[in-house]
């Protein structure tokens, strides 16, 4: 998965430009019930304005507030003017890159070309999950070793399951790999559960939801 897949194109974008005033900035933040912003000068980015920067600005300026936030510019606490993402990169540099920012900003060659949205990663994740669609959530690990994922890809097969989704964890420091099935309710998750028991597969958990 990409990083496009999950792009709010500039198209749909709140901007401000770096010599926009931070009251300006504040009032879109505020009339769209949003975070950030992306900081634009035509086509080119320029960085990132927040509601958390904006404050702090203010709260180490010992200005008064009015006054302040008429005159600060955009341009002036605007943050994040190297972290971008590229419309080809992997949509897992974005998890990484929104750890503690609601927005990055997808960019190509300096042309800034929309956003991605914390809110939009965990829709992405919920959906990797199978977090929307009812079944059963099966949890296991397996000792980490050639083959492990095929055999349990037969087992599947085997048992003609409905797979939701599939997510492992590459568990280093104990040598196993934790998975977690999800699959279509059937009448059979006993049969199956206990194969991949049979096969070395040892169950953590077993939920439907």
């Amino acid at each position: 998965m990409f990083v496009k897949s999950a792009l709010v194109k500039k198209e749909r974008c709140f901007t401000v430009t770096p010599e926009d005033t931070m009251e300006k900035g504040l009032k879109l933040l505020e009339q769209h019930s949003i975070d950030a912003l992306p900081v634009v000068d035509g086509d080119e980015f320029k960085g990132i304005f927040t509601w958390y920067h904006a404050y702090r600005a203010f709260f180490y300026s010992n200005a008064q507030k009015d006054e302040f936030v008429r005159s600060t510019k955009v341009k002036d606490i605007m943050v994040n003017q190297d972290v971008y993402l590229n419309i080809d990169d992997v949509y897992e540099k974005a998890l990484v890159e929104l750890r503690d920012f609601p927005i990055i900003a997808v960019v190509d060659e300096g042309k800034f070309l929309g956003i991605v949205t914390r809110f939009d990663v965990v829709n992405q994740l919920q959906s990797a999950f199978g977090m929307k669609q009812a079944g059963v959530r099966i949890t296991v690990t397996s000792v980490e070793s050639e083959g492990r994922i095929g055999r349990l890809g037969e087992i599947i097969e085997k048992h003609k399951e409905s797979v939701v989704s599939l997510v492992t964890f590459d568990e280093t420091d104990k040598m196993v790999r934790r998975i977690v099935l999800k699959v279509k309710k059937k009448n059979n998750i006993d049969k199956f559960t206990k194969e991949l028991e049979k096969s070395g597969f040892r169950i953590l958990d077993i939920t439907e939801d």
